[in-house]
């Protein structure tokens, strides 16, 4: 099973490619694929026919995926976009902001 270090909900900074530097809340997140929708960023025009009868077409502007390797986390704490540690609180893994140390969650 693949794991991603960053979840659904999370804000994070794109570090590579054309949206380089944009932050956004991740929309979703596919971790068998390695990939990520982050909200503004790669935006694609996908062409939509109409289906049904007086339904509209046309040229629909939305999120497109992102490599997760390409994104970076911004740790809630500290404001900062960091790499993502793991510790364990008694018995449960939690995340952890390898800048300031504090919990993420």
């Amino acid at each position: 099973m693949k794991k991603l270090n960053v979840k659904k909900d999370d804000t994070v900074v794109v570090i590579t490619g054309k949206d380089k530097g944009k932050q956004g809340k991740i929309l979703a997140a596919m971790p068998e694929d390695q990939r990520v929708i982050v909200q503004n960023a790669n935006m694609i025009t996908t062409h939509v026919k109409p289906r049904k009868q007086g339904e509209e077409g046309g040229r629909i502007v939305k999120e497109g995926t992102i490599d997760a390797s390409n994104v970076m986390l911004v740790c809630p704490k500290c404001g900062k976009a960091t790499r993502v540690g793991h510790a364990y609180e008694g018995d449960k893994k939690v995340r952890v902001c390898k800048k300031c140390g504090k919990n993420i969650d």
